[in-house]
């Protein structure tokens, strides 16, 4: 945009450019030693069970627990105590010191396992079967700590990148548990002792570690808890319902944890019979499924611009998708005569597919879910974050039970393993299309996110001025029939904007404003009843504590230059004043969007030459310091917005 404006740019912070990665998080007392604890609490987990399942399953004959049972039944005595006791330790993190309860939680760790290795010294199933029911128990504890921990010490511009170092972290320590827990249950005649003492050994780590953890304030130290652990479920479902935005979320997750388990399920005997590979090639679709959810989940900081950004979750779901039905037709036709070694299965071209499909696949994985969790622990209320947390664990753990059910109602139908990938991955696509018709602010974000990196190269300068909570006005420069879009991809949060009623009636945009609860407005004199019903719109949504979005100027520019602003601002602000909302107002400025394909540059009119710029034209979007509601007026307001146009990209 062209600007006569020759005073000096204002300067904008530079937070965004100075912030650390989530690396940088390893190297802090807040975030280090509860990664370390929960990343040893994984493995111990899947070290246990991995080495226990091996173990009965190679190495002991147990007439009452047959091998082809055995990974059943432990898997559903470690997922029972989700269950039983997901909404009592939802409720114990919300009353207590998160400290204190990660400290309870690895003694509690300990006994365990000291009772475990006798059970391997002793090679006594029923004790091992009781301490399987017990880890669970532990993790049980252990879930809605975690999740609750992260926001309490985490800032919202580091909740995706700290999301994504524990979901990555979790992921390499089930790995890493899995494969420690095979190689040394191996081991002639002293196996099981070894993994005795490996368990207690991991777990004295975890404890060390734990210690360093800071203190994290209890979120509701009055609440008194209930003991009963199906009215307290049955309450924290109507209490996590009591968000859509959060509640749907939930939902989401839960059906990852589905379409993952029948993933990961599915890989020993997708493994023998479909690619013909021995226990070694099972082992590496483990691996490629484990660094793909690692990856993704460490991506989602990049793409996000270091927010909460949701809009990846439909991306996220459009990769599991494709990959999964690609997978099913990769699969198709592999012969093999005799089984497979790693080293002849790797020599095959057509695995490769195989194996790019499930890295793929669980890489998208990552981009799905790390942006739903990080939504959750932003959107629920810190006095039952815990509790919410819980409850998806209560979801998560029905999902997955659901999934083997129907993962074995197919196979005795006569289904291939293939064919319940393939199902699978259209069931994803119906699901996830469902959630983002229930919940629009997925699909408009992602269009939001999609066009600030495909079509334009958008910086945000300032961003850290966009109130993370609470009621405020956004008011910027209006150059083109996508600001409110590029608006919404610098924006952690939902954003709410007065637009002009006409632009309702483009094909795509007007719905897609309809569907992001843009407000319409005219001129009192030609629609009155649209101009009074817009400022009491407006109002509500100060009222709400929400971002509202307005274009002073009061239409798209025509010459490129900004116009005067109107004095709606001032009417909406008195109006606020009048419910008692004091909201401040953040001037804005869009830069280099003049001349672009969506701006009146042809003569007056949009969209005329597509790609007139050519694709990934550089703007950008510069954020002022808030002024308060007492503070602004028009002039001076536009003279802010006049200010860091001269800033530039």
């Amino acid at each position: 945009m062209n600007t006569a404006a020759t005073a000096e740019a204002p300067a904008l912070p530079r937070a965004a450019e100075s912030h650390p990665n989530q690396f940088a998080l390893l190297g802090q007392r807040r975030f280090a030693p509860f990664f370390w604890t929960q990343f040893c609490g994984a493995a111990n987990d899947n070290l246990f069970k991995f080495g226990f399942t091996v173990m009965v399953t190679y190495q002991l004959q147990v007439s009452w627990l047959t091998p082809h049972m055995a990974g059943l039944v432990i898997g559903a005595l470690f997922i029972l105590p989700f269950l039983l006791f997901s909404a009592t330790s939802g409720q114990l993190a919300d009353k207590y010191d998160k400290r204190a309860m990660i400290l309870f939680v690895k003694w509690l760790e300990i006994g365990i396992m000291v009772l475990a290795s006798w059970g391997f010294f002793a090679a006594f199933v029923p004790v091992l079967l009781l301490c399987t029911f017990l880890m669970g128990l532990h993790s049980t504890l252990f879930g809605p700590v975690k999740y609750a921990y992260l926001p309490q010490h985490l800032s919202e511009r580091e909740l995706t990148g700290g999301n994504g170092m524990v979901e990555m972290g979790t992921f390499v320590a089930i790995l890493l548990g899995n494969v420690a827990g095979g190689l040394i249950v191996s081991i002639p005649e002293v196996g099981a002792h070894y993994v005795g003492v490996s368990c207690i050994a991991l777990a004295l780590i975890g404890r060390l570690v734990a210690q360093a953890v800071p203190v994290s304030a209890a979120t509701d130290p009055g609440l008194k808890i209930n003991w009963d652990p199906v009215s307290e479920t049955v309450r924290n479902l109507k209490l996590a319902h009591g968000d859509v935005v959060v509640f749907r979320s939930l939902l989401g997750i839960s059906w990852m944890w589905f379409f993952g388990a029948v993933f990961l399920s599915q890989f020993p005997s997708f493994a023998k019979e479909v690619l013909h590979g021995n226990e070694q090639v099972a082992s590496l679709l483990l691996v490629v499924f484990s660094v793909g959810i690692g990856i993704g989940s460490l991506l989602c900081e990049m793409l996000s611009r270091r927010h909460v950004e949701i809009g990846l979750v439909p991306l996220g779901a459009i990769g599991m998708t494709v990959f999964a039905v690609d997978l099913y037709f990769a699969s198709r036709g592999l012969s093999g005569a005799a089984e497979l070694t790693l080293g002849q299965f790797v020599a095959i071209g057509a695995h490769w597919r195989v194996m790019a499909d499930l890295a793929l696949l669980s890489l998208f994985a990552g981009l799905y879910s790390v942006p739903m969790y990080a939504l959750i622990q932003l959107r629920a209320q810190p006095t039952h974050r815990a509790r919410i947390i819980a409850a998806n664990n209560i979801l998560n753990a029905l999902f997955m039970i659901a999934s083997a059910i129907l993962a074995g109602a197919l196979l005795a139908a006569g289904a291939t393993i293939p064919q319940i990938f393939l199902a699978t991955g259209i069931a994803n696509a119906l699901v996830a299309g469902y959630i983002f018709f229930l919940v629009p602010e997925y699909f408009i974000r992602f269009v939001a996110w999609a066009m600030s990196h495909f079509i334009y190269r958008f910086k945000v300068r300032g961003d850290d001025y966009i109130p993370t909570e609470g009621p405020a006005i956004l008011a910027c420069n209006h150059v083109s029939f996508v600001d409110a879009v590029l608006l919404m991809a610098a924006s952690p949060r939902p954003i709410y904007f007065v637009m002009d009623h006409r632009i309702f009636r483009l094909p795509v945009l007007g719905w897609l404003f309809r569907l992001a609860k843009a407000i319409p407005i005219a001129s009192q004199k030609d629609h009155p009843a649209i101009y009074a019903a817009a400022f009491e719109r407006a109002a509500q949504v100060l009222r709400e504590g929400d971002l509202l979005a307005i274009f002073p100027e009061g239409g798209i520019t025509r010459d490129g230059h900004l116009q005067e602003f109107k004095g709606g601002i001032m009417k909406v602000l008195d109006r606020a004043r009048a419910d008692g909302v004091h909201a401040p107002v953040i001037p804005m400025a869009l830069v280099n969007l003049w001349g672009s394909f969506f701006s009146r540059v042809e003569e007056g009119n949009a969209m005329v030459r597509p790609f007139r710029r050519g694709m990934f034209s550089r703007v950008g979007l510069n954020v002022g310091a808030p002024v308060t509601a007492d503070e602004v007026q028009p002039a001076a307001l536009r003279s802010k917005v006049e200010q860091l146009l001269a800033a530039g990209v």
